[in-house]
């Protein structure tokens, strides 16, 4: 199967199984976004058409994603890193407490982009590498092209990580009117490079500039509001890379954690209270761009916080890693509720309740959701995982969503009905954990052996998905730099070092 290979869709009149459900029945409401091409009325029912809520008008849109930030380390969650005016967006607004993402970045952001898992075109597994010569599938419909046929203004500030060696991978060939920020996956916060290599654009052109990444990308949001003309609403997608390794920030923000003895702690800490405050910057620029009524502010962190330093970046790291997940288990990286379980928060004035939301929801379901609230048309884009959950979102209603893929990939994968979970690592040495999420949110108690027949049921969905996904790009790329790059040959001269002479 190529990245570009359609997955088996349901025709009219098929019977829709709760396997079909599971892998394509998180299309959107009927009623607010079409349900995906090939998709039958019945397979949209599951996806939750009863959930409609009252459409209000078309809003500004700022979308706010954190990097690598631990679901405890908000103020709202209890953390000890001050975070005010993330916390001001939270008391206001809706705290979704069951907000997944998936397991790393470039997977994350290409849910979020695509309103699909991304098991269907080749980027579960891994990040792309700075190395790396793929990127999100050019015939994917991505959320910023959707908004823009829609009449929205669109602009990216920040990081994007779903390609860069290719310009056609880049931000404004996706979508985007303007981009500003960084392509690939981790840069120096003050250099603004990957190994020695600079990687910061202003659209599509290599820019020359001082300062702390996060500081500037604040400032460049707020001067996109500034500048917006009210024409059109505007779609503002704002991607900071704090507080993804190294752990930098400047020292003024680093004085304010003096008190914090683990270096990695209060440098990590640093680097959240930064994005904080820009944050802080980009919701004042609406309030006096008189802009604030009709916008819908989503922050999110973009996978669990890092508490294994395989999934910490190409950067060096200290062995304890300063990420706080709360009461879920491990971090970035792996399947359980750690790494997939993140911080969240909507928040509209007048049409978001404030107060927590418990129902699930998935990256993905951004997706269909904004395109509800945008007036979007669904002519363009392939079969949908996602799910429109604006009434779970504005009004606190339960979710329409009951299944879903944490993932999947040639080495097993994660699935959850209701609220049982299941974990398969499926290797020589394979491990089968079973968890019940309302009893055990922690993921503590193994209910395997105690539950043969429901872990039967769900490996046997597992395996089915499996059979559909598309091979993983990582290990493509992988096997080319192993096997096509060139010899690596010592210096001669070095014997003779070697043997004194």
């Amino acid at each position: 199967m190529n990245n570009n290979q359609e997955l088996p869709e349901a025709g009219i009149g098929t019977k829709i199984t709760r396997r079909d459900a599971l892998m394509a029945g998180t299309a959107a409401a009927v009623s607010r976004f079409a349900a995906p091409v090939g998709l039958s009325g019945a397979l949209a029912g599951l996806a939750g058409a009863e959930q409609a809520a009252a459409q209000p008008a078309r809003p500004n849109i700022v979308y706010i994603i954190s990097d690598d930030q631990g679901w405890k380390d908000v103020g709202f969650h209890g953390s000890d890193i001050k975070t005010p005016n993330i916390d001001k967006l939270a008391a206001d607004g809706a705290r979704l407490e069951q907000f997944y993402a998936q397991p790393m970045c470039t997977p994350t952001r290409a849910a979020l982009m695509t309103g699909r898992y991304p098991l269907r075109y080749g980027l579960q597994m891994g990040v792309i590498p700075s190395g790396g010569h793929y990127g999100l599938a050019t015939d994917e419909y991505l959320l910023p092209q959707m908004l823009k046929d829609a009449g929205y203004k669109t602009a990216m500030v920040g990081k994007w990580h779903l390609g860069h060696a290719k310009t056609e991978y880049w931000p404004r060939q996706r979508g985007f009117d303007s981009f500003y920020g960084a392509l690939v996956g981790e840069i120096d916060h003050f250099e603004h490079a990957s190994h020695g290599v600079k990687d910061w654009y202003r659209d599509n052109k290599p820019l020359k500039e001082r300062g702390f990444d996060n500081t500037l990308f604040g400032k460049e949001a707020a001067n996109v509001i500034d500048k917006h003309d009210g024409k059109a609403p505007l779609f503002l997608y704002l991607a900071f890379t704090a507080p993804h390794s190294p752990f930098q920030a400047p020292d003024e923000y680093v004085q304010k954690y003096a008190h914090v003895a683990d270096e990695q702690r209060r440098l990590y800490s640093a680097m959240v209270s930064v994005m904080d405050d820009e944050i802080g910057r980009v919701v004042a620029a609406i309030e006096k761009k008189k802009m604030r009524d009709n916008t819908i502010i989503i922050f999110q962190s973009d996978n669990g916080g890092v508490r294994d330093a395989m999934f910490a970046g190409e950067s060096k790291v200290g062995n304890s890693l300063p990420a706080d997940n709360g009461p879920y288990r491990s971090g970035k990286g792996t399947l359980y509720e750690g790494g997939t379980r993140v911080c969240a928060l909507a928040n509209w004035p007048g049409n978001v309740k404030a107060g927590d939301v418990n129902g699930l929801i998935h990256v993905s379901d951004i997706y269909p959701t904004l395109a509800g609230l945008a007036g979007a048309k669904s002519t363009k884009n392939k079969p949908l995982d996602g799910m429109d959950v604006w009434g779970t979102i504005s009004e606190g209603k339960p979710s329409p969503r009951t299944e879903m893929v944490y993932n999947v990939d040639p080495t097993g994968g994660a699935i959850r009905e209701g609220d049982m979970k299941l974990v398969w690592s499926a290797g020589v040495l394979e491990r089968v954990e079973l968890f019940d999420l309302a009893a055990d949110k922690s993921e503590t108690t193994n209910l395997a052996d105690k539950k043969p027949d429901t872990v039967k049921e769900m490996k046997a969905k597992i395996v089915d998905i499996a059979k559909q996904m598309a091979p993983p790009l990582l290990i493509g790329e992988a096997i080319k730099l192993t096997f096509g790059a060139p010899p690596i040959a010592a210096d001669p001269s070095s014997m003779f070092n070697q043997l004194g002479d």
